[in-house]
C-alpha cells in the first residue's frame, strides 16, 4: 500500500490541456525573439533583401538579386534573407561571396521553403511574426525585389510602421519598374484618391533598377549620419 502511495505522488498528472499548451509555447516565441537579438545585434549595418522563391537561377531576377546583394557586401553591408531558395538564394550567394556576412533567417513551412547553402549565420523561425520583427529591427536598408504574398506582407510591413511612426525612416527600394509600376498605380489612384493615405506616403518607396543606384541611394540616405539607429529611433525600436 506504501509503494502504491509513492508512485501515485512520484507520477503527476501533465496537463496537456490546449491552454496549457498555449502558454508554454509562449516560451518557444520569446526563444526566438532573444536568439535573433543576441545573434543578429552584432552585424549592423544590414540590408533586408526581399523576393519570391520561385525564381530559378539565371533569371534576370535571380541575377539583379545576386548582383545588388554582392555590391552591399562589398560596401559593408551585411546582407539579410529569408533563407530560402529563389531571390533570396540569390541575394544569399551574392552576400556570400562578398566581403560581408551572408544572413538567412530560415521559416518552417510546410512546403516550398528550404535553406540555400550560402548562409554565414542561419537563424531558424517557427513563426512569421518574430522573423519579420527580426528583418526590420536590424536592417539599415529594406531592398524588394518582385515577389508573392511573402514579399508584399514583408514590404507593408515596414510600410505600416514607418508610416504610424512605430518605425524608423530606412530607404525601402522597390526593384525592376515594370513589376511595381500597377501596384503603385493603384496606391496613387485608389489608396492616395480615397484618402486612405496620404500622397506623401508614397515618398516612403523608391523604385530603382541599377544594383549600383540602389546602393547609392543607401548611403545617400545616410549622409551626415551613423548607420546605426539614432536615440530616438533605438526606443522606437525597442517597441516595434
Amino acid at each position: 500500500m506504501t509503494q502504491e502511495k509513492l508512485r501515485n505522488f512520484a507520477a503527476p498528472q501533465i496537463d496537456a490541456s490546449p491552454t496549457a499548451r498555449e502558454s508554454w509555447r509562449l516560451f518557444g516565441i520569446m526563444a526566438e525573439f532573444v536568439e535573433a537579438t543576441e545573434r543578429l545585434a552584432p552585424i549592423r549595418p544590414a540590408v533586408s533583401i526581399f523576393g519570391s522563391a520561385r525564381i530559378a537561377p539565371g533569371h534576370p531576377y535571380y541575377q539583379q538579386a545576386e548582383r545588388v546583394a554582392r555590391l552591399l557586401s562589398d560596401a559593408g553591408f551585411n546582407v539579410i534573407t529569408g533563407g530560402g531558395p529563389g531571390i533570396m538564394e540569390a541575394a544569399s550567394k551574392g552576400a556570400f561571396q562578398g566581403k560581408s556576412a551572408s544572413v538567412g533567417l530560415n521559416i518552417q513551412l510546410p512546403q516550398e521553403q528550404q535553406s540555400n547553402p550560402y548562409q554565414n549565420i542561419s537563424l531558424s523561425f517557427r513563426h512569421f511574426f518574430a522573423r519579420k520583427v527580426a528583418f526590420v529591427k536590424f536592417a539599415a536598408a529594406y531592398v524588394v525585389l518582385p515577389g508573392g504574398f511573402g514579399t508584399l506582407d514583408e514590404l507593408t510591413e515596414a510600410l505600416t510602421l514607418i508610416q504610424t511612426g512605430k518605425g524608423r525612416r530606412i530607404p525601402l527600394i522597390l526593384m525592376h519598374a515594370p513589376f511595381w509600376g500597377g501596384l503603385l498605380d493603384w496606391f496613387r489612384e485608389r489608396l492616395v484618391a480615397e484618402g486612405m493615405i496620404a500622397a506623401e506616403d508614397l515618398d516612403l518607396l523608391q523604385v530603382i533598377d541599377e544594383p549600383e543606384q540602389a546602393v547609392d541611394a543607401i548611403f545617400k540616405h545616410y549622409e551626415g549620419r551613423g548607420f546605426g539607429p539614432l536615440p530616438h529611433e533605438h526606443e522606437l525600436l525597442l517597441n516595434l
